[in-house]
């Protein structure tokens, strides 16, 4: 039972009840796997008012270049009905070829993989001939404000450079070497605010219905499309995700509705660009009268979500050749690369080097008995040392 089985490090780092923001042990487990592979070990608490304190992890084994990161994250999300589960969402229970447990794809797998790859290149060669570093965060599954973006910095300010990295997330849709992603969509949100005047149903020429002024708004915003897709991402796509009107009576008229959205958007847009055109639309939208005939221009507000994400695509030949000839020398597959999906972060991680994902098959990610294969986490294993070896070898070429 050391640190190059990575059926041992999972069952380890699922058994620590990590669920965010609660470091549950998982980040003590981590270096305990680490350290005595010849890695510096620290541990950063970050802090922002209002938010709870997250524990985050960096580890570095070199000190010259070239310098290979590996992200991820070892917070995982609520386990949700505990009696539905078939195995303890914490107990790392092996049934059926299969490891159950929270996280076990999302993403603790993916580090478990990673370190038993690293051990075993240690174990035949040595430490790198370079630089590889760790940065694991507490807070992917939350609000993202305290967890790799911080890291990322507290790294960057004490002189950490990367060349290129890996995020272990689970990117294969059915089976090991179908996908690598080498880049996100972008995100935006917001919540419309839409002002009329209430009154009685009998006698609408007194009032003004805010649902009549919501309608027309989202109507506007959902067609038509934003773009037809472009060479490397899908079309752009908004969803409105709720409607809200809270007027429990059936003959009074609302006079307000609220409407939140969100809109996934490729290369055509930036996050800029596409908040512009979401308002050209809205305002448009206010001024036409069918659902509100001989009315003036419906009133509304919007409010942006904070910290919008943008879209990014790596173009480093270098880094997606060597992942994705490990990948098809271990599998026989020729890996997709794609930007589907929905954010990670990458998003951060972009701004500092070049990145690319790949990781587990995530068809039970956030689901009651989350589990994966025993055999996939040896494939997986094999694919990341594999790598290694090509992107050290490619990098110093």
């Amino acid at each position: 039972m050391t640190s190059a089985d990575p059926i041992a490090n999972l069952a380890m780092l699922i058994r620590c009840p990590s669920v965010t923001p609660a470091e549950g042990g998982a980040l003590t487990a981590l270096a305990a796997m680490l350290a005595p592979l010849g890695f510096t070990v620290e541990r950063m608490t970050a802090r922002e008012p209002g938010m709870p304190d997250i524990e985050n992890l960096y580890a570095r084994i070199g000190t010259g270049g070239p310098h290979l990161m590996f992200a991820g994250h070892t917070d995982v999300v609520p386990v949700g009905n505990e009696a539905a589960w078939t195995h303890a969402p914490f107990g790392a229970e092996v049934a059926g070829g299969e490891m159950f447990g929270r996280g076990a794809v999302d993403m603790k797998g993916g580090i478990a993989c990673f370190v038993a790859a690293v051990a075993r290149q240690i174990a035949k060669n040595g430490p790198p001939k370079g630089s590889l570093s760790f940065l694991i965060t507490g807070d992917e599954e939350g609000p993202a404000v305290n967890g790799t973006i911080k890291l990322l910095q507290w790294a960057a300010e004490r002189g950490e450079r990367w060349d290129a990295c890996l995020v272990g997330e689970p990117t294969n849709p059915d089976q090991l070497g179908d996908m690598i992603k080498i880049g996100r969509r972008g995100s935006v949100s917001g919540t419309i605010t839409v002002h009329g005047v209430q009154g009685h149903a009998a006698y609408p020429h007194l009032a003004d219905n805010a649902v009549r002024g919501v309608i027309a708004l989202t109507d506007a915003l959902m067609h038509p499309p934003f773009d037809a897709g472009t060479e490397n991402f899908q079309p752009s796509n908004l969803e409105v995700t709720t409607i809200d009107v809270g007027n429990p009576a059936t003959n009074v008229v609302p006079a307000q509705a609220i409407a939140r959205f969100n809109i996934r958007f490729n290369d055509s847009w930036t996050a800029e660009t596409v908040m512009a055109e979401i308002v050209r639309r809205l305002d448009a939208a206010a001024r036409d009268e069918r659902l509100r005939p001989g009315r003036p221009p419906l009133r509304y507000d919007i409010a942006w979500a904070e910290r919008p994400s943008h879209v990014f695509l790596t173009r480093n030949d270098r880094l997606i050749a060597s992942l994705s000839g490990a990948v098809e020398a271990v599998t026989g597959r020729a890996p997709k690369l794609s930007t589907t999906g929905g954010t990670s972060d990458a998003r951060f991680i972009k701004d500092y080097c070049p990145v690319v994902e790949f990781g587990l098959v995530g068809q039970t990610m956030h689901m009651v008995d989350e589990r994966v294969a025993i055999a996939d986490l040896e494939t997986l294993t094999v694919i990341y040392e594999t790598f290694l070896q090509r992107w050290f070898g490619d990098a110093r070429a």
